[in-house]
């Protein structure tokens, strides 16, 4: 398959290449590098510079290498920034998305899988949460994921476009070759263990949730199970699979959340990564971020029994003995 990953200089979207060229796959890769580092791209793919919310321009990318399907993981994805800046999320993510998604109608590249995110849920009635649950979402870029997938769903209707949505909890961890690189950092796992290896105090933002040590609770996926999960997905945007519709007319978006079902506080992963890394990490708490719901935690179900797909690395040992690795083997992260 002939796939472009955009944001595949980035975090999730470089262990997806390097899932994606070690199934076989020719992948082209279209990042503007703005967060993500060209020494993150698999050298079996191919790197293109640039916008994916320029339409011209990927419409003459899709049409050059003739992509069959597009993996959408770029996006601004921060929490926090979204609720200061949300006209940047907007602008980034629902009006770059809809140009991806015009630029594939023009060129008849009708398959995609979308990385959208459990902010969409908001504050669940439930725990676990399921697909059919309410959408309605707390933060600015929660909601911009759900204006994206609604985009996707109204061209499936109307063009037919073959997609899948995955809604990602908290994913961590690495590959032996890539890992999270973020500048700043704001993901849990990663700012303990640049704690732990630099001697620094870790903070927790909230300790009065109503969770069973107050601090909240997340669903942690393995960035490689995550990967996998991309791959399947990909494979079920194909017209001969019934799961994202008919061979032609209007389709409807196969929704999977992706997470290992179980949820972990904030205290919890701290416990973890002392364990794994053979120390005690120093914690302070501060106030609560806005916008952070106090437990998400997945069914998996449904990516079970639609993709065949579960977590193999879904305990905090494992998820942050990978990212304590790749840690010590990149310490100054990716080259600039």
């Amino acid at each position: 398959m002939r796939v472009l990953v955009t944001g595949g200089a980035g975090y999730v979207g470089s262990v997806s290449v390097e899932a994606l060229v070690g199934a076989g796959h020719e992948v082209t890769v279209l990042d503007d590098l703005s967060t993500g580092y060209a020494g993150a791209v698999s050298p079996a793919a191919r790197l293109e510079i640039g916008s994916y919310g320029d339409t011209p321009a990927v419409a003459a990318l899709l049409e050059r290498y003739r992509i069959e399907a597009v993996l959408h993981c770029a996006a601004k994805s921060i929490v926090g920034e979204s609720m200061i800046d949300p006209a940047k999320y907007f602008r980034e993510n629902v009006a770059g998305g809809v140009a991806l998604l015009e630029a594939m109608r023009t060129t008849a590249v009708l398959r995609i899988v979308f990385s959208s995110t459990a902010a969409t849920y908001g504050m669940p009635e439930r725990t676990p949460i399921v697909e059919t649950d309410p959408i309605r979402p707390i933060n600015a870029y929660g909601e911009t994921k759900r204006c994206v997938e609604g985009a996707i769903r109204w061209y499936g209707h109307g063009y037919g476009l073959r997609s899948v949505i995955l809604r990602y909890f908290n994913v961590a961890g690495a590959s032996p070759a890539y890992g999270e690189g973020h500048n700043p950092e704001t993901h849990l796992i990663p700012c303990v263990l640049q704690a732990a290896a630099e001697g620094r105090v870790v903070t927790l933002f909230g300790d009065d949730y109503p969770t069973p040590d107050g601090t909240c609770v997340r669903d942690y996926i393995h960035v490689e199970d995550l990967a996998r999960a991309h791959l399947l997905a990909l494979e079920a945007t194909d017209p001969a699979n019934t799961l994202t519709g008919p061979a032609t007319g209007p389709c409807e978006p196969l929704i999977c959340n992706l997470g290992s079902g179980t949820g972990f506080s904030n205290r919890q992963v701290v416990s973890a990564a002392e364990a794994v890394v053979g120390r005690p990490i120093t914690v302070k708490m501060g106030p609560r971020r806005v916008g952070d719901p106090p437990i998400l935690v997945a069914s998996p179900q449904n990516a079970h029994e639609k993709l065949h797909w579960n977590a193999r690395r879904g305990t905090l040992e494992q998820i942050i003995g990978s990212a304590w690795e790749w840690q010590r083997s990149h310490p100054s992260g990716y080259p600039k």
